[in-house]
């Protein structure tokens, strides 16, 4: 019987620290929610259809818009940003801007930038245009 209450002792422990670590990670992933408060962050099938040839009518060498990987699309007023993979480019984040009801291509950041950048990647997106929140949006989904 002592075999087994040491073996319940040592699953329950195992419990404890997997609960333990998990209340740690919790609170960063609503502060990483909250970043994007006000963002519209869905991603649908029409959405996709929507962006895909907007990315391929920006990029130098063409390909199929079923072709282009969409990680996120974030959307803010009349800004948004695609962070999109090609098989004819790195992965980037492309910037638009609704005008007149059309959206046309901005910029383009790409690379990879730890937190310790958010700022930096915030007031470049703000310097495009882009609202505060999807600059923050931005930066908190490219150092994820």
């Amino acid at each position: 019987m002592s075999e087994y209450s040491d073996l319940m002792r040592r699953y329950a422990k195992i419990v404890m620290v997997g609960l333990a670590g998990l209340g740690m990670m919790l609170p960063s992933a609503f502060a990483a929610d909250n970043t994007c408060d006000g963002v519209k962050v869905e991603m649908t099938k029409a959405r996709k259809q929507e962006y895909a040839p907007l990315v391929v009518s920006v990029m130098d060498n063409k390909f199929k818009p079923s072709q282009a990987k969409f990680i996120t699309i974030m959307e803010s007023g009349e800004w948004s940003a695609a962070y999109v993979s090609t098989p004819v480019s790195d992965d980037g984040v492309m910037f638009f801007q609704t005008v007149k009801g059309k959206k046309q291509f901005r910029d383009v950041w790409g690379g990879y930038a730890e937190p310790s950048e958010k700022p930096e990647l915030v007031s470049w997106a703000k310097k495009l245009g882009a609202p505060q929140n999807l600059a923050n949006c931005f930066a908190e989904t490219v150092t994820e």
